[in-house]
């Protein structure tokens, strides 16, 4: 019987190639394609292209070449020093004592864990990765997503070059994270099989039509939870918690929708933020239009200053100003009370990334020119500027005290700043948490601190790994390796006990802090697993977590029905 043709069309090409420059920022370029190559008109471009499809595709491809270079009669070369490239010749470092006999089983076997190294590698596994890396403003070709690259091109979402990941770390320097296998092993297997929740401890909230980027409880309504989506949709569920004698849950209510559509396609939320009494919910989205609504769906008030996506929104702890950072370089305070801009601040020569209040007058953002500014409103011009990182900075977050700040980069390094930023004492010293083989993603700070005393923190990253730091010392505590694929969010329990991330792979893992040893995990059934997002709820007889899923799904987990979390469960 004759086997199925191969088909390679030109169009399918030129959409893999449009989808490669969508991923990578190059939005003229994609622009161009799309005009030129007419492809609107083709029935391939409404299929949907997997983050990385054209690097994946090259990467099997040059698998392939390897297996054919090295394969010679019945032998197969394993012990290659010389590694392969799309633009250069192989030249082989063969070593005749390194040829064996190789059977097709054991040849598939080898390709298959090629593969599977390599499914850590390419960038499906970086696709919808963090929110602040976004592209350029915006164009008006329908397609970007603010998971693209903001950069012109040399870099992929938290991630180098794209045809490389890690920047530039080899298959087998993954290998020393641990065995494809052995990741597989841990990641399908429960902590405890006794740990098995009921059947209510974990309920799927079906409403939205596009994957969920980002999730917040209310802090003072605490039964109210809004989640966003890729489609500009804003959801506020209604979810009072189950009677603990429950042994049958009424379907959820429908959530009320807020539904505004943003200009152009441009519509990615990329964060949602409460207010400290939960009366107003400030949501940021890649349409640029800052948008902040009541806890009863109404809009309060929305303004299209910036000229380019917002990735950060956070209200002052009093609520009196509202704090957004856009892609256009600038951090914006608006009057929350009038409604309207207080100052436009532009001190960042490229994109602002993140922001966070040390108190109602000061304010900390960072930006894909490497560098912290710390600003106060009462004072004219920056207070002070931190440098020290080697590449953009990701996040930034003040301690519970708000005395000290972290940061994390695309240098594989977080840091944290020793200036008392309370009192406004600066000091250029810093600890650098080193250790990541990839670009840091997240930082969370614990609210408990450790048995010395010292404070906790931990990090996550595109090494698919999870690290736990003395924050006093810089000294990794921790290396949690559970993750298959690059780590998009990272949180602690409101108590300090537990540390929960969540990954590209589509599992959540929950580690015991003191312990420092994985206890409970849970994992997203859907072809599409990815969480972005972890938000944990301690309040009163309340402890839940929400999670943003890639399956155009939320779930809330109750944690008081985990046997393997009980013994904090109420506490």
């Amino acid at each position: 019987m004759a086997s199925a043709p191969i088909l390679i069309t030109a169009d399918e090409v030129n959409c893999l190639i449009y989808s490669y420059f969508q991923d990578s920022g190059f939005q003229h370029s994609a622009f161009s394609l799309r005009s030129e190559g007419r492809l609107d008109q083709s029935p391939n471009f409404q299929k949907r292209i997997p983050r990385g499809e054209l690097v994946e595709l090259l990467s099997k491809a040059l698998l392939y070449t390897e297996v054919e270079t090295h394969w010679r009669e019945n032998t197969l070369t394993t012990n290659c020093k010389t590694g392969f490239s799309l633009l250069e010749d192989h030249v082989c470092s063969e070593d005749s004592s390194s040829k064996q006999p190789v059977n097709l089983a054991t040849l598939s076997m080898s390709s298959s864990l090629s593969r599977d190294m390599l499914n850590v590698r390419t960038l499906e596994d970086v696709d919808m990765a963090s929110k602040r890396k976004a592209s350029t403003p915006a164009t008006d070709d329908g397609r970007s997503d603010k998971r693209a690259r903001k950069d012109r091109g040399t870099e992929t979402p938290i991630q180098d070059s794209t045809s490389q990941t890690l920047d530039g770390d080899s298959i087998n320097d993954m290998v020393l994270f641990d065995s494809a296998a052995k990741k597989l092993k841990h990641a399908r297997s429960p902590a405890h099989e006794e740990d098995e929740p009921d059947p209510l401890a974990i309920r799927l909230l079906s409403a939205h039509a596009t994957e969920v980027f980002v999730c917040a409880w209310n802090p003072t309504l605490p039964h109210i939870l809004a989640s966003g989506s890729k489609d500009a949709i804003v959801h506020l569920w209604n979810l009072p918690i189950l009677p603990k004698d429950s042994s049958v849950a009424a379907p959820p209510a429908a959530p009320l929708t807020l539904a505004y559509y943003p200009k152009e396609d441009q519509g990615d939320l990329t964060s949602l933020d409460w207010n400290s009494d939960g009366s107003l919910l400030a949501i940021g989205s890649y349409d640029a239009i800052l948008r902040v609504c009541t806890s009863t769906g109404e809009l309060y008030f929305s303004n299209p200053k910036h000229q380019g996506p917002i990735f950060a929104t956070r209200f002052s702890k009093s609520g009196k100003w509202l704090l957004t950072a856009s892609l256009d370089s600038t951090a914006c305070v608006w009057n929350v009370k009038e409604k309207k801009l207080h100052k436009e601040y532009r001190s960042h020569s490229d994109c602002c990334l993140d922001v966070d209040w040390v108190d109602d007058e000061t304010f900390a953002s960072c930006g894909a020119d490497r560098v912290i500014h710390v600003m106060n409103l009462n004072k004219e011009g920056i207070v002070k500027s931190f440098k020290g990182h080697e590449n953009e900075i990701n996040q930034i977050k003040f301690n519970p005290t708000r005395t000290r700040l972290a940061s994390c980069s695309d240098d594989k390094t977080a840091r944290i700043w020793k200036s008392n930023f309370v009192k406004g004492v600066f000091s250029d010293e810093c600890v650098v948490l080193d250790g990541h083989r990839g670009h840091v993603s997240g930082v969370s700070w614990c609210p408990a601190p450790s048995p010395e005393g010292h404070e906790l923190i931990a990090t996550s990253s595109f090494d698919n790994t999870a690290r736990l730091w003395d924050a006093e010392t810089g000294a990794c505590l921790k290396v949690f390796s559970n993750h298959k694929r690059p780590i998009y969010t990272i949180t602690f329990s409101p108590d300090g006990h537990w540390l929960a991330t969540g990954s590209g792979d589509g599992w959540m893992h929950v580690y015991d802090v003191k312990e420092r040893e994985k206890v409970w995990s849970w994992r997203s059934e859907s072809p599409k697993r990815g969480i972005f997002e972890i938000d944990w709820q301690k309040k009163d007889n309340l402890n839940r977590i929400a999670l943003a899923l890639e399956s155009k799904k939320v779930a809330v987990v109750d944690v008081t029905r985990l046997p393997a979390l009980q013994r904090y469960a109420t506490s």
